[in-house]
């Protein structure tokens, strides 16, 4: 499928989450090659937005097409990973796990894709995770979250393929942001810097490809768990250590961020 193409010096880019982390590597990028970004985040950024709202986040897109009249790209990537057992996890976590994981993409894409549609041009970036094709033990509701939004996304862009918007996934694998403090990475697990995301989620403005895994070696990964015999996979999820979100977390370095968490979780009790 060929896309209307999108420069990027110049285009006008929209960043969720992008107060620090994937988001402030994609925002930073995005600057430093020429785009306009605009920056909506619950905690910093150009504008507040709780992408869970979608008041919020219709006030956001509205302000910044008041400011600059269009929208050239949306990259969805708030996102939260609550990490710990699956029984012993506050209902309300996983709620709020949904409502920033799938329901903030849903929300974005509902409120921009009619405005770029109306334009016949436009490029989403949902940024999920290799938990969305890959279960890993001490993630269950996270997990869940992101097959969700990979299924979403991959649906959204086959249902508006003829429309000129395009709609990108991108999985990386670990990163090394607040999300996975107090996990202990490397030793088997593929880890990631933001930057390394940044460039992928910057890439697919002219690549327009459905799914970009991060690192790149990890595509279809998924294939392969399916096809693979049982014995050999689980011999690699001995040698990434796949348990270490049950066994290994460092709570009182995660503290902090686990302390965000229920601070957004508290009213969904």
């Amino acid at each position: 499928m060929a896309y209307p193409r999108i420069g990027v010096e110049g285009a006008v880019v929209v960043v969720t989450g992008g107060a620090r982390g994937i988001g402030r590597s994609t925002a930073e990028l995005f600057a430093a090659v020429g785009a306009t970004v605009c920056v909506g985040d619950l905690d910093g950024g150009d504008y507040t937005v709780d992408v869970t709202s979608r008041d919020s986040f219709a006030e956001f897109v509205a302000a910044v097409v008041e400011r600059h009249g269009r929208i050239d790209m949306l990259v969805n990537n708030a996102g939260l990973m609550p990490l710990g057992d699956f029984l012993s996890e506050d209902d309300a976590i996983s709620r709020t796990t949904f409502d920033v994981n799938v329901w903030g993409l849903i929300n974005g894409m509902r409120l921009v894709l009619p405005h770029m549609i109306g334009r016949g041009r436009g490029h989403i970036v949902n940024v999920a995770s290799m938990a969305g094709k890959l279960v890993i033990p001490g993630m269950a509701v996270y997990n869940a979250s992101k097959f969700a939004a990979v299924g979403l996304s991959a649906a959204v862009r086959e249902e508006y393929r003829d429309s000129g918007v395009s709609v990108t996934t991108v999985l990386p694998s670990a990163v090394r942001t607040r999300l996975t403090s107090g996990v202990p990475l490397g030793r088997g697990l593929p880890t990631v810097e933001p930057e390394a995301v940044a460039r992928a989620i910057v890439g697919s403005v002219a690549s327009r490809r459905a799914e970009i895994t991060v690192p790149r070696y990890l595509a279809g990964w998924d294939l392969l768990s399916a096809a693979a015999p049982n014995a050999l996979m689980s011999l690699a999820r001995k040698v990434i250590r796949d348990r270490r979100a049950l066994t290994s977390v460092e709570h009182d370095v995660r503290g902090a961020y686990e302390q965000t968490i229920e601070a957004q979780a508290k009213d969904r009790r």
